[in-house]
């Protein structure tokens, strides 16, 4: 066999391989989903309200316009502290409007 013989069969290999682990990733990336208001102060995964850039920018822990990327149904059951009046905190699928830092 020949060089050319050789390396048709290795691109099919290859591009098979490529394909499988895109389609892979995207079933990955379906089953997470934002949900807003758990992340600590500079870990949030995006959004973080006006004036920020993306990831690591909120501010303050818990802030409820920065978002995190959970797994799907697992955003409303994840643990929080409560709040300072003592009322529970939970995260959210849509941004919130508590925990924001001060202007």
């Amino acid at each position: 066999m020949n060089t050319k013989t050789l390396s048709l069969p290795l691109a099919a290999s290859l591009a098979t391989a490529l394909t499988l682990a895109g389609g892979q990733a995207h079933a990955q990336s379906a089953t997470m989903e934002k949900c807003f208001g758990v992340s600590l102060a500079g870990a949030n995964d995006c959004a973080a309200g006006p004036g920020t850039t993306c990831s690591g920018t909120s501010t303050v822990d818990y802030q409820g316009n920065a978002w995190t990327l959970v797994p799907a149904g697992t955003c409303a059951e994840i643990d929080l502290p409560a709040m300072a009046d003592g009322s529970a905190r939970m995260g959210s699928l849509a941004e919130l409007d508590r925990d924001l830092p001060s202007t």
